[in-house]
């Protein structure tokens, strides 16, 4: 079953100074459609009162909300769905457990990585990444840049791999003109919009570049 997948995918982080609610809140209110929560720091009896909250803030904004890695949270909250960061994860054995109802989604940094996601036929998008240096989640992966993506949507059209490819990692207002010339089906960020001095401007700022 083919799902709606945004161009624009907006990911909280755990900040000291704001919390996810806070975080989801900014974003609807700057027109946000696609939220994905993302939690690094706390057990799940922490997280499923928190999700409660940022749900029934999307549900009033009619915003899509994915849980970052956590799928076996969701039978217990309202979220369209999950994405896994595990690039190694059995994407069969998840989708059999959130069912065809639910939006999954994985990570990738390569092309192999892509032909894995894509082959497994159970998989609606890829975040594919780093484009450039993080310190949201600190990680050795290949920086990609924009010979990256250029060179992996190239190599995903002719393989005849139809999967909406966001680019993610690292991503800065000033970059996303050009990626989005790279043949990326759309653009997911955190820290570009968390850490401005005004989110919700950085927000709009993003999304007009976008669309």
């Amino acid at each position: 079953m083919k799902k709606y997948i945004s161009t624009f995918h907006y990911l909280t982080q755990d900040l000291p100074h704001r919390s996810h609610a806070e975080q989801v809140q900014m974003a609807c209110e700057a027109g946000a459609n696609w939220i994905q929560y993302r939690c690094l720091s706390k057990p799940d009896a922490e997280m499923i009162p928190e999700i409660h909250e940022v749900a029934a803030i999307c549900d009033d904004w009619g915003v899509t909300l994915i849980l970052t890695d956590h799928y076996h949270l969701l039978d217990q909250v309202d979220a369209q769905g999950v994405h896994l960061e595990d690039m190694n994860a059995d994407f069969a054995a998840v989708r059999a457990i959130i069912t065809d109802e639910k939006t999954l989604g994985a990570s990738a940094n390569s092309f192999a990585d892509i032909l894995r996601i894509a082959n497994s036929g159970v998989v609606d998008y890829a975040g594919c990444g780093p484009f450039a240096l993080t310190h949201t989640k600190p990680n050795d992966y290949p920086l990609l840049g924009l010979a990256g993506y250029r060179e992996i949507t190239g190599q995903m059209k002719q393989a005849g791999i139809d999967l909406p490819l966001l680019a993610v990692g690292g991503i800065q207002i000033p970059d996303v003109e050009e990626l989005m010339k790279t043949g990326v089906f759309g653009i997911a960020v955190s820290a570009a919009v968390n850490l401005a001095d005004d989110p919700q401007d950085a927000f709009r700022q993003i999304y007009r570049k976008i669309v």
